[in-house]
């Protein structure tokens, strides 16, 4: 009897594996990228809109504080479907950030006035994410195609919403796109092998660890773009601003008022690449284990994404364990298959700090000696910090180093 009970249930995992994309919101062609985002919202909301569409000359002229100060206070009722809360998000979250920093690091304002700030609540709310701009606006809903038949690739992407910093930004922004993109197939390949380890199929499992392999090293790929389009001297005097956060930054060290909402400060990070769904995924399934600060940074940054997309992280930590699977199937094959992922990764990460070397480290010191001075003052308060906070080179730097502890060593 015990074989007839055992029978159907292998079979069901067969016909519907027990991992798919779609219970998460995760789209097969796109991944965490929020498939073909709106471009405009119904007309009630066109004070947003006008706003949103000339932020970086009302930024730059010092404009839109006055202009938000007018705006008036819209209700969120006329808002349906998905994109279009994705868009009015996109929308109010760039408004703020460029409200908060408008003269810079040395006048912040302390106060977002009811009028954006109880939309922007609400906004937040319904999509289940904090009241500041996060990668899910800036990068994954943040995004056109030129030519709708035409490939994703830079050239042919366009940004929906901007902040100063001209070409650059809207690079910037679109580079990080495309590494959403190469990740696509990596997710994939993730879902696969966890269905590969429950079925099992150590067939399956091999081709899904090769495949992760290459979309690592087609992101790390992606991710070069940055040199070609993004200038470091414009990213760290003009652009990072308005990224960061009020968290852990001595520009406002108590936070924000959100007039209508709190009396007291708010206070939440700024925008990071933590934030992005991709490596989250990738540690927890290879079994990477951070060391307590960096683990700890990284978990507070899922509050940063959408619920479905934590909720598809959780769901692979909470898989069984592919170093435990590997190791005990004494599989040599996929015990190589699994150490290229982690060697890749790594490698990912090693990259990862080379840019920030370059794009942070770098053209700060070249800031401090004054050798853009066709730039404006760039910010003090974050000098070594990433937007999200951090001290960044050593928290990148053990975060790589943790990754290559993740390696296997076969046993004999």
């Amino acid at each position: 009897t015990s074989n007839n009970i055992m029978e159907p249930q292998s079979q069901n995992l067969k016909t519907a594996p027990f991992l798919t994309l779609g219970r998460f919101h995760i789209n097969e062609d796109y991944g965490f990228l929020l498939p073909n985002p709106l471009r405009e919202l119904p007309g009630h909301y066109s004070p947003w809109m006008e706003i949103a569409n000339r932020l970086p000359q009302l930024i730059e002229s010092h404009q839109l504080r006055a202009q938000v100060n007018e705006m008036p206070l819209l209700n969120c009722q006329f808002l349906t479907g998905y994109r279009e809360w994705r868009l009015a998000r996109l929308v109010l979250s760039f408004i703020t950030m460029g409200y908060v920093w408008q003269d810079g690091e040395t006048q912040p304002k302390q106060i977002l006035p009811r009028n954006l700030a109880l939309p922007f609540v609400e906004v937040s709310r319904n999509l289940g994410l904090p009241p500041i701009l996060v990668h899910a606006d800036l990068v994954l809903a943040n995004w056109v195609t030129r030519n709708p038949g035409g490939p994703l690739e830079i050239r042919n992407l366009d940004t929906i919403v901007l902040f100063p910093g001209g070409e650059s930004l809207r690079s910037f922004i679109l580079v990080n796109v495309v590494v959403e993109k190469a990740a696509v197939p990596g997710i994939k390949a993730l879902v696969q092998a966890v269905n590969a380890i429950l079925q099992p199929s150590s067939d399956s499992l091999l081709q899904a660890l090769q495949r992760l392999r290459v979309s690592i090293q087609d992101i790390t790929r992606a991710l070069g773009q940055i040199h070609d389009y993004v200038d470091p001297d414009i990213f760290y005097a003009v652009i990072r601003i308005f990224l960061s956060g009020w968290e852990n930054n001595p520009a406002l060290p108590v936070g924000l008022v959100y007039e209508g909402v709190s009396k007291d400060p708010l206070s939440y990070a700024g925008g990071s690449a933590a934030q992005s769904t991709i490596l989250h995924s990738f540690d927890e399934f290879l079994g990477v284990r951070h060391s307590k600060k960096s683990a700890e940074f990284l978990r507070r940054m899922r509050n940063y994404m959408p619920p479905s997309h934590r909720a598809f992280i959780e769901e692979i930590r909470l898989a069984p364990s592919l170093r435990t699977h590997v190791l005990s199937s004494g599989n040599s094959q996929l015990l190589t298959a699994y150490n290229q992922c982690v060697e890749s990764l790594a490698a990912l990460r090693t990259y990862h700090l080379t840019l920030v070397t370059k794009y942070l480290i770098v053209a700060a010191s070249k800031a401090k000696a004054q050798r853009t001075s066709h730039l404006p003052r760039p910010p003090q308060a974050l000098e070594k910090r990433g937007t999200g906070g951090t001290a960044i080179m050593s928290f990148l730097k053990d975060v790589r180093d943790k990754t290559l502890e993740a390696l296997l060593h076969p046993s004999g």
